[in-house]
């Protein structure tokens, strides 16, 4: 709980005028706020340090070739925990943020890894308004200060006046902004020989690896570890579009847990189920779809049974779209006959559909039915207990920077950082890497991440540097308190083992 003590106070009226008329020339300036606070462990106590609040980055510009200032670009929302008296020399930081493109770090903030928590429930007891904040005693500040970042247009973050957003909603643009506060804050806190990590979800570990090629090769900022949570390092692996089958064998995997969580393969154990769909999803099925026409009607029917069989599907939808079950069309098809679809994000969410014919699903529940709690929870918090007060809306999830998301660095090939991570593995040999995995995750399927991991052109020797973990859940796998007390300690530990020191 906070001690609700300022380590500097101001006024509202200060604090407002900080926030919107920036310094006296009318740039913007960094409106951090910072208060202290303890948490109660079951063997210690923790007090910590809490500053949040908006950096502004800035860039250098030249006019004909002359300098012409340091001119402010944005303004980035963060909020760093440090432990009050720790060695920085030895105290790990880990810098974290969601995915989207277009998510805030709301959900590695407030479900998994900072010293309060929200209650959102889960499947079956999904928690009713208006919801509630706990302390978490797993919280990974007991091992690791904590620095949340929210890029450009999402969260509290903005252009700043008379810049473009556009400008930050792209691949190179995005790594190059969220680096720079990556930099900007080591420095400014001395911990450039602190042992540093970054933690990234979904879309933000494909921007987490990307990161550790550029803070090597940009600003000489070697990392300790990469926490990936439901990897996806290559867009290929997941996106579905004419002339990609590879997602068509990829996400098999996913759809036989999610089928088997639905009753579908009786009382077969999960572990056969995955390894039938495994073993289907590298071999036959890639054979098949690469022979089209070429294949008999007796081995086009055997591959159709076997893929009805692993997805829960009728072969009759199975052999109508031709052995390629798109993700979308999956989670409304399975349990169609109940009214009933099945969550993206979360397999074991299912909530009505109110138009039985559609195609694809009117709602994901995996979202839907926690995004309240996280909305509730965060805004309270931060104005209640973090006194920061700001009277733009926290964009959560910003669809439209989605939508607009530019990949032009990758024109003409696949939108993948492999091979930055592969570079940044064989040039900072210590570099570990924790992957995430819930076997009911359809966003970001476990399968295709285990195929791009292999895919690392790293030596035999860096193999061991890469670890994986596996829980019971989905995408957020921390909704499933099982899985999330579960994965507290696994993130511990890697902290821990790959701080070197």
């Amino acid at each position: 709980m906070p001690d609700n003590t300022a380590e500097e106070p101001q006024t509202q009226d200060e604090a407002a005028a900080g926030k919107t008329a920036g310094a006296s020339n009318g740039e913007p300036t960094d409106d951090l706020v910072t208060t202290r606070h303890t948490l109660s462990l079951k063997r210690r106590k923790l007090a910590y340090t809490v500053r949040t609040g908006r950096i502004v980055l800035r860039k250098e510009v030249l006019t004909e070739g002359k300098f012409d200032g340091h001119r402010p670009k944005a303004e980035v929302f963060v909020t760093a925990y440090t432990l009050d008296g720790a060695d920085t020399s030895t105290r790990p930081v880990t810098f974290a943020f969601n995915g989207g493109p277009g998510s805030s770090s709301i959900w590695l903030h407030m479900g998994l890894l900072g010293p309060r928590r929200v209650v959102s429930g889960d499947v079956a007891d999904p928690e009713p308004p208006p919801y509630q904040l706990a302390d978490n005693a797993e919280t990974l500040l007991a091992h690791s200060d904590l620095v949340f970042i929210d890029p450009v247009s999402t969260g509290y973050s903005r252009a700043a006046t008379g810049e473009s957003p556009k400008e930050y909603h792209g691949f190179a643009p995005d790594v190059e902004s969220v680096g720079e506060v990556i930099r900007l804050w080591t420095s400014r806190n001395e911990r450039w020989l602190s042992p540093k990590f970054v933690a990234g979800e979904s879309y933000g570990t494909l921007r987490a690896a990307a990161l550790a090629s550029h803070l090597q090769e940009r600003h000489g900022l070697y990392l300790n570890g990469l926490l990936l949570i439901s990897s996806v390092l290559d867009l290929g692996t997941i996106m579905f579009h004419e002339g990609n089958d590879l997602p068509y064998s990829l996400y098999v995997p996913t759809y036989a847990a999610i089928a088997h969580y639905h009753g579908k393969h009786g009382d077969r154990p999960l572990e056969e189920v995955l390894a039938e769909a495994e073993e289907f999803a590298s071999r036959d099925l890639p054979w098949a779809l690469r022979q089209g026409a070429r294949l008999s009607a007796a081995e086009r029917a055997d591959v159709v049974s076997r893929l009805a069989s692993l997805t829960g599907l009728s072969e009759s939808y199975v052999d109508r779209v031709g052995l390629r079950i798109e993700h979308v069309r999956f989670f409304t098809e399975l349990l169609r006959d109940q009214g009933l679809t099945t969550g993206r994000m979360d397999g074991r969410f299912t909530t009505w559909e109110p138009d039985g014919g559609r195609e694809h699903m009117s709602d994901d529940a995996s979202i839907s039915r926690i995004m309240g709690a996280y909305s509730a929870a965060f805004n309270h918090y931060v104005r209640a207990e973090l006194e920061y007060a700001n009277d733009l809306p926290y964009e959560i999830l910003a669809l439209d920077v989605n939508k607009e998301w530019s990949y032009s660095d990758f024109e003409g090939r696949p939108v993948s950082v492999v091979e930055g991570l592969s570079t940044a593995m064989r040039a900072n040999p210590h570099l570990k890497v924790h992957v995430a995995l819930g076997h009911y995750d359809g966003a970001t399927p476990y399968y295709a991440a285990e195929h791009v991991i292999a895919a690392l052109r790293i030596p035999e020797e860096l193999r061991s540097n890469v670890e994986t973990a596996y829980y019971p859940a989905g995408h957020m796998m921390y909704v499933h308190e099982p899985s999330r007390m579960r994965q507290s300690a696994d993130l511990a530990a890697f902290i821990s083992t790959s701080s070197n020191r």
